[in-house]
């Protein structure tokens, strides 16, 4: 999403993209669970489906690789909730995710 490579349905309001954005990207608090995740990226739905454990975390490492290099252009991406985001944001933004994510396995 954030390379631009899975499209996501935008319903970002003003509030979104000004007071939430900076709340949930710089409040210093851990994110809560149960927030639904968008249609396109549910693996319940029509999201990445699992494959093995291994070959989910190779992905996933994989993924990180091409998001976090200096040549990716995150510059103005849309986030579904936040809108447009620089990559300043996108990497905050992905450093909170997988830190929320760990943090539900207990790692």
């Amino acid at each position: 999403m954030a390379t631009g490579e899975k499209q996501v349905r935008i319903g970002a309001g003003v509030f979104n993209r000004t007071v939430l954005k900076w709340l949930v990207l710089y409040l210093p608090v851990r994110w809560p669970g149960g927030i639904p995740t968008s249609p396109e990226l549910d693996q319940e739905r029509v999201g990445t489906k699992l494959g093995g454990f291994s070959a989910d975390v190779a992905q996933v490492e994989t993924l990180l690789d091409v998001v976090t290099a200096p040549s990716t252009n995150l510059d103005g991406t849309q986030h579904p909730m936040f809108g447009r985001m620089s990559r300043a944001e996108w990497l905050r933004w992905g450093y909170l995710h997988v830190d929320h994510h760990l943090r539900q396995f207990g790692a």
